[in-house]
Parts: structure tokens; C-alpha cells; sequence
């Protein structure tokens, strides 16, 4: 026989192995596809986009939110023989939009060159250190070094 305690929020309940040896009789519920708080991907199965998806990186709510929506609505009910052909104006806006935050939106080219240029820091601060350390080890071409076969003979 089982049991069953409350412990603040939670359920606890206990089992016995005649419990566990009797067939389940939980139901099962069936998942209701119209639900608005289920996880879906990107479209919906009514064809509907979900701008709740994780994959939209929160472009939706964002500053420039009603401007990407407009822009990524057109492309995806664009009826043009090239797909989205028709939104130019609509992308055009959420360009310009973006362009207000860069902090947000950083354009490629700029991501690009700040990549580079860490990475020209980084291998200029590699190759000074190097050159440092193979200065170190040099001889100075002055200094007049014990001749090997004079040494052996001492």
C-alpha cells in the first residue's frame, strides 16, 4: 500500500512492490498542437511564424523588433519566383534600424576587422617576445669565445 505526504510544495509518495508489479492506469494526455506555450520551431504547424523561438536569438523583441518582424513576415510569405525578392524596402528598413545600435548589431565587416586586429596584437606581442628571447641567447659577434680545441687542451 502506498503512501502519500505533503511537504510544503511537494508531493512525496511512497511505493510498494505490489504497486510497481500492477499494470499503470495513468492517461496519457494527448498534446493539443494550438497550444500557445508549447516549444515549436521556427513556423508552426498552422504556418504561422513563432517568434517565440530560441533560434531567432531575440531579434523579435528587440529595439529593432518591429522591423525585423516586417522584414522576416515578407520573406516568408513572399510568393516571388526568388523568395523574398519583394521585401527589399522591408529589409532595407531593418538595416538602417540596426545600424542605430551598433553595440547590438555589430556589422560583419567591423566583428571581422576587430578580430583581426586582436589577432595582429596578439602575433605582434608573439613574434616581440620571440625576438627578445632569441636576442637573449645570441653572441655578440665582439666577444671573443674560448676556442674548443684550446679548452680541450688545458
Amino acid at each position: 500500500m502506498s503512501s502519500v505526504r505533503q511537504e510544503g510544495k511537494d508531493r512525496i509518495i511512497f511505493v510498494t512492490k505490489e504497486d510497481h508489479a500492477t499494470a499503470s492506469n495513468a492517461e496519457l494526455v494527448e498534446e493539443d498542437p494550438n497550444d500557445p506555450y508549447e516549444e515549436r520551431g521556427l513556423i508552426l504547424p498552422s504556418g504561422e511564424i513563432n517568434w517565440n523561438c530560441p533560434c531567432l536569438g531575440g531579434m523579435a523583441s528587440g529595439p529593432c523588433g518591429t522591423e525585423f518582424k516586417e522584414a522576416f513576415s515578407c520573406f516568408h510569405y513572399s510568393k516571388e519566383e526568388v523568395k523574398g525578392s519583394d521585401c527589399l524596402d522591408q529589409f532595407r528598413s531593418m538595416q538602417e534600424c540596426m545600424q542605430h545600435y551598433p553595440e547590438l548589431y555589430p556589422q560583419e565587416d567591423e566583428k571581422e576587422s576587430r578580430d583581426k586586429s586582436s589577432e595582429k596584437d596578439r602575433t605582434s606581442q608573439d613574434s616581440a617576445s620571440a625576438e627578445t628571447s632569441t636576442s637573449d641567447t645570441e653572441i655578440d659577434s665582439n666577444t671573443t669565445q674560448p676556442n674548443k680545441e684550446d679548452a680541450a687542451e688545458s
